[in-house]
């Protein structure tokens, strides 16, 4: 295995410019990384040989490579992307909205993607449900770890860096559990000369840290925050989530009801269905009674099977009654359809493949398995 480097996608404007003199080669320099989505230094035209000769040595530009992609009927793409000291995860390409023309063909509207990023290796919080809890925590991903997903999803499809995207933070790992290099790829996103992605355009998916939602809020980054919260009483959600212990749903209500929110917009609740556990209209009732006071959405997922779990998909009359309810006594609420089912690419069913699955994504690697490769 090669050396491990970091990457130049680790660094704010501001911090590459306390490394790289003069101050308009970074500026270049970031209009190479997230304009052109560059992966070599090679490409990097306008930038001196003897400057690229010296940043090699110490970075990296991409700590990512694509080892493998597989595409859903719905226009899901879900990759799996090697690091540099061989570990894998996953990201999903999300298509939101179709392309609108109008009656010449043009287009009015282009079509809207999302970017569902992953912020570990694996996952501490061991949701019950969640084939990624499975194999248990690797490690936490570097910050550029986090950005590099972007960047490479938007190469990979040609997506120009001024079109707007939106970013979730619902792939592998508990975000909160890597809250600093969250932050920073926060921050390394938003920048004006980079890809200009606003908070607003970015949400972070919990499954209820109580205190480093707080932490969050108090570094007031303008972003959403989405709550896993799937279950309306304790004994249940510690069954589903067993870090419910220690940050119950009292303690995540109460750190929600302090986190600062845009007055335009809502706190999302995730609530993952599963037939006969919590999908009976008394859930229901006792999701209104819990989320009074509070400007919300709440997302109804249908739950994702896996080989071997033992939950059950709910039926679409259940869903259906179930948000009614909630519509029907003042709860914004939609049922999320899941995307990228047929490929594994839906919520809870991602995973790291430490020995490749496939012979397909054996073949990506020269036939290799990754403890071949290290």
């Amino acid at each position: 295995m090669s050396e491990i480097k970091p990457s130049l996608l680790d660094f704010t404007q501001k911090e590459l410019m306390e490394k790289i003199k003069p101050a308009f080669r970074v500026k270049q320099i970031f209009g190479w990384l997230y304009h052109q989505y560059v992966q070599s230094y090679d490409e990097m035209k306008n930038i001196p040989k003897a400057l690229k000769d010296e940043l090699a040595k110490k970075y990296v530009v991409n700590p990512l490579r694509i080892v493998n992609k597989e595409e859903s009927s719905d226009g899901t793409i879900k990759y799996l992307l090697q690091m540099q000291d061989g570990k894998t995860m996953e990201a999903v390409w999300l298509k939101m909205k179709e392309t609108q023309l109008d009656s010449n063909g043009e287009v009015i509207q282009e079509a809207k993607y999302t970017i569902c990023v992953s912020t570990q290796v694996g996952c501490k919080v061991g949701c019950s449900f969640c084939l990624t809890a499975k194999g248990g925590f690797t490690r936490d991903l570097t910050t550029a770890e986090i950005v590099a997903q972007v960047v490479t999803l938007k190469r990979d499809n040609d997506h120009k860096h001024n079109r707007k995207i939106n970013i979730v933070y619902m792939g592998m790992g508990e975000p909160l559990d890597n809250l600093d290099n969250l932050a920073k790829a926060i921050e390394i996103f938003k920048e004006d000369e980079g890809l200009c992605i606003s908070g607003k355009r970015q949400t972070v998916s919990t499954s209820g840290l109580s205190n480093k939602i707080d932490q969050l809020g108090k570094m007031d980054l303008g972003v959403h925050i989405a709550i896993s919260l799937h279950a309306v009483d304790n004994d249940l959600r510690s069954e589903l989530i067993p870090m419910n212990k220690a940050h119950n749903i009292s303690s995540i209500i109460e750190a929600v009801k302090r986190f600062p929110i845009d007055t335009r917009k809502r706190v999302m609740f995730e609530y993952l269905v599963i037939k006969n556990k919590n999908d009976d209209i008394g859930s229901a009732k006792k999701l209104v009674k819990l989320l009074t006071g509070i400007k919300a959405k709440v997302n109804l997922i249908f739950f994702n099977p896996y080989p071997g779990t033992t939950y059950d998909r709910p039926t679409r009359a259940d869903m259906v009654a179930f948000q009614e309810y909630l519509v029907k006594h003042g709860l914004l609420c939609t049922i999320r359809d899941s995307k990228g089912i047929d490929i594994s690419a839906a919520c809870g069913q991602l995973k790291e493949q430490g020995e490749f699955s496939s012979a397909k994504e054996r073949d990506h690697l020269g036939g290799k398995t990754e403890s071949e490769l290290k």
